[in-house]
């Protein structure tokens, strides 16, 4: 049996002061870190699910930042994997998908 599939590789977000001179060009604004990251990498998760519900009009923001077929993913948000009884999730997990 043959299974193929895509394999990425990105970073686990965008905005760390650590990379601001070792991955970012020096005095690149902040604001301008996402579209930096976006011409080097294919995909970048997105930290700020796990803190809390992000609006349309940002999810809109980040993918105009970003070049076509660039991949997002996103981090479950920490009331979904937080739990001691992770069966109990459910409804966080679908407030998370909806």
């Amino acid at each position: 049996m043959t299974n193929s599939g895509t394999i990425r590789t990105g970073i686990g977000g965008w905005v760390f002061d650590a990379w601001n001179e070792s991955f970012y060009p020096p005095k690149l604004a902040k604001t301008k870190h996402l579209h930096y990251a976006g011409s080097q990498l294919r995909t970048i998760e997105v930290n700020g699910t796990y803190y809390g519900s992000q609006k349309p009009a940002t999810f809109a923001k980040w993918a105009a930042d970003v070049p076509d077929r660039f991949l997002f993913s996103l981090k479950a948000s920490r009331y979904c994997t937080n739990r001691k009884v992770l069966a109990e999730a459910e409804p966080s997990i679908s407030k998370f998908l909806n």
